[in-house]
This record gives C-alpha cells, structure tokens and sequence, in this order.
C-alpha cells in the first residue's frame, strides 16, 4: 500500500480502538491495543481531534506519580451515528446508535402490507428518518445502516429463503435500504444478529460459541462459532423451522407458543397462560410441559451437532424465563446432553437491533466512520 493508504488503515485501527474502550484512553494503552508506534498515534489522533471525531481530555494526575500526566483520549461517539432495523411479518422497528453502540433515537409502526418487499422498505426508510429526528441527529451524521430480518439471507443480504412467502427471495435488502436512505447497509437474519448482540452487550460476552434460539411462533436459531455468525450455504444455518424432519413447526399454534409471536395480542395470551401456570393451573402446566419437550428435543438435537457452550433463549422466550429455563434445563440432563449452559436473552426484544448495530460496526472503516487522511 502507498503510505496515503496506510495511513488510513492506521486511522481506522485506532478508530475501532477507542470505540470499543471502555473510558478515556491513553497513547500507551492505544499503543497496546494497536501495535502502532507512539508517534503514529500521536499524528493520526492530533488529525482526528482537529476533525471533531476525537476529544483530548484534560490531564489528570493518577496517584501520588511524579511528572506530567498522561494525555487522554475519547471517542466523540456522537459525531457519527448508525442505523438498524428489524423488520417482522407485522412490525418494523428503527434505532439511531452512536459509534459505541448507544441507542438515542427510535422508532416503530405497523407495516402497511408486509407480501409488498417494496412498500415494507419504504415504511423501514422511513422509520429511519423518524429514529433520526427522535436522536436529535442531523442527516449527515448518519453513517451506515444494518437491517435484521427474517429467512435465509446471505452473506450479500441478499433473501435467499423466507418460509410462508417467496415475495422476498433475490431481495438485496442493503442495496434497497442505501437506495432509500442514502448510506452504506448490511443486513443479516434476526436471530444471528441476536446473537452477535449477545455476546456483545447480553449475557453470552464470556463464551465463544453461542446459540441464540427462538422457539415458539417464530422459529430459528442464530449461531456463533469462535465469536463469528455462522451463516452457512446461502445463509441457510438455523432456519430449522424449513426442517420437516425437526419438531419446529409442531406448537406454533399453540399459545404458550405465542411468547415468540409479531402480534402484541397473541404474546398477551401467552403471558396469561404463563401466569396460570405460574398460579398451579393443572391445564396450563400441561401445556407449559409440552413446549418444553419440543423445545428441549429442539435443544438437544443442537447440542449433539452444533455443540455451543451456551444457548440464549430469546425472542419473547425470557418473558417466561422463571418457567422455562429450569424445566428445559430438566429436559437436558434427563437427555443426557452435553453440558450446555443455557441463560435468557439480557437485550430482550432489542436483540437484534443491537446485534445490527455491531454488525455495522463490524464492518467500521474510515470510509464510513473516519474522516478522509490528508494525501501524502
């Protein structure tokens, strides 16, 4: 590369550093962090903090140490902003995030007709715009965008496969998303972006291979090997619900079943039997058993083939988890399954919306996040 070009890649290797520091940073810990050299950082962070995108805090003596105090560092998060966007057969949802990944802005409305991939994205679009306006964020400060839908989607966003509908297969959901708001856009299946959020800000950031299932009404499994999603042929992994062979489909109608469902009704009648079950209802309590048979035989299949160390109940799942997590936990071992550890979502419904904002952040280069490096 030409030295304009490494430059680039320097700035936005400090960039991703201090985004994902916790707190001010040093030039020593980001000399840690970077492997870059001292006087590197120093030229790209001067550079950065004369563009706005870097404050330089005041020095603050640590201790009782002699000499001068360190100079601190901290990413302006707000300077940049990204979007995400999850979209149901009934909903869609929008968020507005800064660089580290904080939610200022949201947004939500029922989709119009969701058959029509057309009008959904433009209802998703608009959305956005609304999320933006809610953050207080100005147009130019939006810098990606990630959306988290349903199906087989693959490495390109592109729908490949959508159970019940083909209106959305050869869909490339980011090429429509930057046509409508005019930024770069990724996109993935929901429940793989759930679990990329987990263990990013939920409860699975202590393991590196990661089940996040949602099983019930809506049915699919997002999986994480060695930290990465795991998409597979055409983005195909974890939509075991296309699975005829597996008991997937099997409680869908079913009412407890319903914690995973789009409709706020539907999750209401769920609640309440949940609730029953919870009072000693001998009919809820049968009910409550046989959807945890089908999700521990579910559970099990996954723990012979995938073999993560965790599996995250999520979708609607953790509305029940007092309920559910210990007799599925039952389930396991009376199965004899290796010992998985099983937890309950800690984003809830957020999940996937998080799990796109890392997503885009991901994908974080100066192109989208950094201003342009002066030319050699």
């Amino acid at each position: 590369m030409n030295q304009s070009a490494v430059r680039r890649v320097n700035t936005s290797v400090i960039l991703r550093a201090l985004a994902v520091s916790a707190g001010p940073t040093t030039m020593t810990a980001l000399a840690g962090r970077t492997g870059l050299s001292r006087r590197t950082i120093e030229l790209i962070l001067d550079t950065l903090v004369e563009a706005g995108w870097v404050a330089e805090l005041d020095r603050v003596p640590v201790g009782g140490s002699a000499g001068r105090p360190a100079r601190r560092y901290e990413l302006r998060a707000e300077h940049a902003l990204l979007a995400a966007v999850r979209i149901t057969t009934m909903d869609v949802s929008a968020v507005v995030a800064d660089v580290r990944g904080r939610i200022l802005g949201r947004a939500h409305r029922p989709l119009r007709a969701y058959q029509d991939p057309r009008a959904t994205l433009d209802d998703a679009a608009e959305l956005v715009r609304a999320a933006l306006d809610d953050a207080g964020g100005s147009a130019d400060r939006l810098r990606a965008g990630a959306v988290a839908s349903g199906g087989a989607i693959d490495d390109e966003g592109v729908v490949r496969r959508l159970v019940h509908t083909t209106r959305w297969e050869g869909v490339h959901l980011p090429d429509e998303l930057e046509r409508r708001v005019g930024v770069p856009w990724f996109a993935d299946n929901d429940t793989n972006l759930g679990a990329l959020a987990e263990r990013w800000r939920g409860v699975a950031g202590d393991h590196d291979n990661v089940v996040w299932a949602m099983l019930g009404n809506r049915t699919g499994l997002g999986i994480l090997i060695r930290g990465a999603v795991h998409r597979g042929l055409d983005g195909a992994a974890g939509e075991i619900v296309e699975a005829r062979s597996m008991p997937a489909g099997s409680v869908e109608h079913r009412p407890v079943a319903w914690l995973t469902s789009p409709e706020p009704a539907q999750r209401a009648v769920a609640l309440a039997r949940f609730d029953a079950a919870r009072a000693g209802d001998p009919a809820a309590l049968a009910d409550v058993d046989e959807f945890v048979e089908n999700i521990a035989s579910i559970l099990t299949t996954l723990s012979w083939t995938v073999a993560p160390s965790l599996i995250v109940l999520g979708g609607g799942l953790e509305d029940a988890a007092d309920v559910l997590l210990p007799r599925v936990r039952a389930a396991l071992r009376a199965a004899r399954t290796p010992a998985v550890e099983l937890r309950a979502t800690g984003l809830g419904h957020d999940a996937p919306l998080v799990g796109a904002v890392k997503l885009a952040l991901d994908r974080m280069d100066t192109e989208l996040f950094g201003p342009p490096a002066p030319r050699a």
